[in-house]
C-alpha cells in the first residue's frame, strides 16, 4: 500500500495545512539514499525488513543504562523517540518497511519545513532536545566531547566519530555544544539534501 494521509502521520499533516508535495525518489541523492537504508538497517534488529517501535525503543533504553539522567528525563526522552518516529511513519502496531523508508524520511522532512515556515515545534529539534537533556551528564548546560560519546557507544557508532561529530556541530568553536547546535546537526544530516560538508559525522556508520 503506497503512503498517503491515510496511512501515514506526516502526509496526514501536510494535507490538512494544504500542502501537495509528492515524493520522487530521484530528487533524493544516491549517497543519502545509502545514509538512510543503513539507518534503517541499524534499527532493523531482526533483519526481517520491517522497523518496528519496539526495535527503536532498544536503542534509547540502550542508553538509559550509560547516562547519570533522572527518570524524568529518561522518560521525556523515550517519549520524543517514540513521537519522532511515529511522525516519521513507523505505526505502533505494523511498524514501517524498508520500502518505503525513504518516502517516509523525505516527507516527514517537508512536514518539518512547513511547521518551520508557520511558526510550529520541531519535531527533530523536540527530540534532539531529549538526548541533549540525558547527554548533559555533569547538568552544567552543555554537551561535551565526553559525553557525546554516549550517545556513540548508545548507537554503535565508533568512539572516534565522537570528535568528527563534535567538530561539525560546534559552529562557534567555543568547545562546547549549545542545543541549537545539536539541532542543526541532525536537521542538516538526516533532514535536508545531500551536503558532503557532512559526511563522517558518525565516522563510517553513515
Amino acid at each position: 500500500m503506497p503512503l498517503d494521509e491515510t496511512n501515514n502521520e506526516s502526509y496526514r499533516y501536510l494535507r490538512s495545512v494544504g500542502n501537495t508535495w509528492k515524493f520522487n525518489v530521484e530528487d533524493v541523492h544516491p549517497k543519502m539514499l545509502e545514509r538512510l537504508y543503513k539507518r534503517f538497517d541499524t534499527f532493523d534488529l531482526d533483519t526481517d525488513g520491517k522497523m518496528t517501535m519496539d526495535e527503536i525503543m532498544y536503542w534509547p533504553d540502550r542508553m538509559r543504562q550509560l547516562v547519570n539522567a533522572t527518570d524524568e528525563q529518561v522518560e521525556k526522552m523515550r517519549a520524543a523517540v517514540h513521537t519522532f518516529f511515529f511522525h516519521k511513519g513507523v505505526d505502533p502496531v505494523n511498524g514501517l518497511k524498508r520500502e518505503d523508508w525513504v518516502e517516509a524520511n523525505r516527507v516527514f522532512a517537508e512536514a518539518e519545513r512547513e511547521r518551520e515556515r508557520r511558526g510550529e515545534p520541531s519535531l527533530i529539534a523536540l527530540l534532539s532536545n531529549a538526548y541533549y537533556d540525558v547527554l548533559d551528564d555533569d547538568g552544567d548546560g552543555t554537551v561535551d566531547v565526553e559525553e557525546l560519546k554516549t550517545m556513540m557507544k548508545a548507537f554503535d557508532v565508533p568512539q572516534e566519530a565522537a570528535y568528527t561529530f563534535f567538530q561539525k556541530a560546534d559552529t562557534d568553536k567555543t568547545g562546547k555544544l549549545e542545543r541549537p547546535e545539536l539541532v542543526h546537526l541532525f536537521r542538516k544530516f538526516w533532514m535536508e539534501p545531500y551536503d558532503p560538508q557532512w559526511d563522517g559525522v558518525y565516522a563510517y556508520k553513515y
